[in-house]
């Protein structure tokens, strides 16, 4: 299927474009893509959508991420096998020091691999990095680092255009890779442009079911998770309108009293943003002796300096993720003793 760019790879020189045209669309190769830690439905679908065209184009493909990730992203029809690291270590890492080509997707730097990162570093041959969030480290040979783009699927669309092999897009990969679209939206609430959505509108070209895929992904949760969110938004949630702000946490107890399983809690930080008025929010989960943080924003109010300044984070404006080392009461009170020093902002954001 012939298709016409709208716009493309801004922030890419067209040297880095044609180099990974020569390596990607010219002989066969084994590839090996690596998404990010904790995959979320950008991760995965961004991976299996680019590998399923790459798989179609003829080069031996897999996807290998570093841990399993939720129950309602494993319904994809792609055929490209997913090794999961810490699974099978010894396959995955045959799998990865046996490619020609290593490809990362949807991370900005070699640590947020997890027990990748030092694989990934050794990989002594061709590696490409695929991604939208800011300030990319230079660990690969070639990068696509185009942070105005919503989602890396929407940015693997472009970068698959690019490179000369739309016509190997089938119905599987445009399912993926509107997948990653959606899921990194928020269901197109947030992050769109005039480019998302001229995407979107190629990919549904391909037949996809857009019904099925919203039902997967927002529509295949369990009652414990279900029960979870209940539990949040009646017991755990804290606002403060003064300073147009909504905050959430969750202890490691709590989350195994509602059988928490990776996913569940996916979504949970947009639900105070549709409050009157409320411009930021922010979810604490403690997990593995850390408190895991997820902040998300309206308007112009910088949710990832936010992290950044506080919470060893960042991200996007609007959505961003941070850490804190401290308790899960001692990162809830930094918080909201942090409010004022933004008050002035958060005031003035406007939606």
């Amino acid at each position: 299927m012939r298709i016409q760019i709208l716009s493309i790879l801004k922030n890419t020189d067209i040297e880095i474009i044609t180099s990974v045209k020569q390596v990607l669309a010219d002989a066969k190769k084994k590839i090996t893509i690596v998404p990010h830690e904790n995959p979320d439905g950008d991760a995965i679908g961004s991976a299996l959508g680019l590998g399923q065209t790459l798989k179609n184009f003829g080069h031996d493909v897999n996807v290998v991420p570093v841990n399993d990730y939720p129950d309602f992203l494993k319904w994809f029809t792609s055929d490209v096998p997913v090794v999961i690291y810490e699974q099978d270590k010894k396959l995955a890492k045959e799998l990865i020091f046996a490619s020609d080509v290593l490809i990362c997707m949807d991370f900005n730097e070699a640590k947020r691999a997890g027990h990748l990162e030092k694989m990934i570093m050794k990989f002594d041959k061709t590696r490409i990095l695929i991604d939208h969030h800011p300030y990319p480290t230079n660990f690969c040979n070639y990068t696509f680092s185009e942070t105005s783009y919503s989602s890396t699927a929407e940015l693997a669309f472009d970068v698959i255009q690019g490179i000369g092999l739309a016509d190997y897009i089938d119905e599987r990969a445009a399912e993926a890779l509107f997948t990653g679209i959606v899921t990194d939206t928020g269901n197109f609430s947030h992050n769109t442009s005039k480019n998302t959505f001229m995407v979107v509108s190629h990919l549904l070209q391909y037949g996809i079911n857009t019904d099925k895929i919203r039902s997967e992904v927002y529509s295949n949760f369990t009652s414990d998770r279900m029960k979870l969110l209940g539990y949040c938004l009646n017991e755990k949630m804290l606002v403060f309108p003064e300073m147009r702000t909504a905050v959430i946490s969750l202890s490691s107890k709590e989350l195994e009293e509602f059988n928490f399983t990776p996913g569940d809690t996916e979504g949970f930080v947009n639900y105070p943003l549709s409050i009157k008025n409320i411009v930021f929010t922010a979810l604490f989960i403690e997990k593995d002796g850390l408190v895991k943080a997820s902040f998300r924003s309206k308007g112009n109010f910088p949710a990832n300096a936010f992290s950044k300044l506080h919470f060893n984070g960042g991200g996007h404006l609007n959505a961003a993720g941070g850490l804190s080392k401290l308790g899960l009461e001692e990162t809830i009170i930094k918080f909201t003793q942090l409010l004022p020093e933004f008050k002035h902002q958060l005031l003035e954001t406007t939606i």
